[in-house]
């Protein structure tokens, strides 16, 4: 769903950054009550797993495919303030280093990508296990919350369009038209976030932020009567071996997905681009600033394999995310002083 340059006014553009900018600076600042031991270092791979993912469109419809947003995935592993962060960086290396999202619609990407698909999923996964406190709670809530947040983000885009679209189409077509094929992407969106929280959750359950607290805790008895409670041991740290591994398997995963699982992905146009040309507001879009670079496209203007393409971008997206989260938990440490 990256919005190129061209389809929004300058009015619209602009006052979206400037929500999109304070919704980021907010969540810089929220992110210090979320990153610690176990959140900062799965900030970069989450970042970098949505950046790998988001290479892999799936066929939703005849002629259209569709893409993971992530924002309810990140939500959920990484908290909403730092999912947010996630996010914005992932859209940030893909607009300024892939030529995907328009310069000037960067805003508006953060802020229907990223900010909208954290808050609304991360709502809809609290009010699932706020009501069923249990591992299959979490994956309930996982798998709602994806589907709901993708035709949501789906609903501000075509929103933010009858406001400051630079096409004079219909508001309740391309609302219409956004939604019906967004509840399908979104369907795929459920499968593979429940899929990834499922496999974190059985493996690393300490790693899953919105599984913190579900687990029952220990009750022990004292030999002279006395009871006392200890949280269970998924919840109380990393498990033996430290993070450290988990990682490398991860990075090695997403590695291999944006590296070579990224060249069977569908090259039908997505969601977005479908609605556009079929609404005829596709010719709106600008050529992108950076389209002739060498990158531009995920390799295909510079000759480049998609597959070393995306291995650049997962790099520079887990770079990138980890410095972001390691320099705001570095500033929550010191406020705490």
């Amino acid at each position: 769903m990256h919005v190129p340059d061209g389809f929004f006014n300058a009015a619209t553009s602009v006052s979206a950054g400037v929500v999109a900018a304070a919704g980021v600076a907010v969540c810089l600042r929220g992110a210090r009550r979320e990153l610690d031991d176990r959140t900062a270092p799965m900030a970069g791979l989450v970042a970098a797993f949505i950046f790998a993912v988001q290479m892999l469109n799936f066929p939703v419809a005849a002629g259209t495919s569709g893409h993971l947003l992530g924002g309810a995935l990140a939500a959920i592993l990484v908290g909403p303030y730092t999912g947010v962060l996630c996010m914005a960086v992932v859209l940030l290396v893909q607009c300024v280093f892939f030529a995907d999202g328009g310069v000037t619609a960067l805003g508006i990407n953060v802020l229907i990508m990223g900010v909208v698909t954290v808050l609304v999923g991360w709502g809809v996964f609290r009010l699932v296990t706020g009501a069923v406190k249990s591992k299959a709670g979490v994956s309930a809530g996982a798998f709602l919350a994806a589907l709901v947040s993708v035709p949501a983000s789906a609903l501000v885009f075509a929103l933010l369009f009858a406001v400051g679209g630079t096409a004079p189409i219909d508001t309740a077509a391309v609302a219409a038209a956004m939604g019906g094929v967004h509840v399908l992407i979104g369907i795929g969106e459920a499968l593979i976030t429940t899929a990834t929280v499922g496999a974190v959750l059985a493996v690393r359950p300490d790693l899953v932020y919105g599984a913190r607290g579900l687990a029952t805790p220990l009750v022990l008895k004292g030999a002279d009567g006395t009871v006392s409670t200890v949280e269970a041991p998924s919840t109380v740290g990393p498990a033996p071996g430290g993070v450290r591994p988990f990682l490398i398997g991860g990075i090695g995963v997403t590695l291999v997905l944006a590296g070579v699982v990224s060249f069977f992905a569908s090259s039908s146009p997505d969601g977005l681009e479908a609605v556009a040309e079929n609404k005829g507001f596709l010719d709106q879009a600008t050529e992108h600033p950076l389209g002739s670079w060498v990158l531009a496209d995920y390799g295909d203007v510079g000759g480049i394999h998609v597959g070393i393409a995306g291995v650049i971008g997962v790099g520079i997206t887990l770079v990138v995310a980890g410095a972001v989260a390691y320099a705001a938990r570095r500033r929550g440490s010191r406020a705490k002083v």
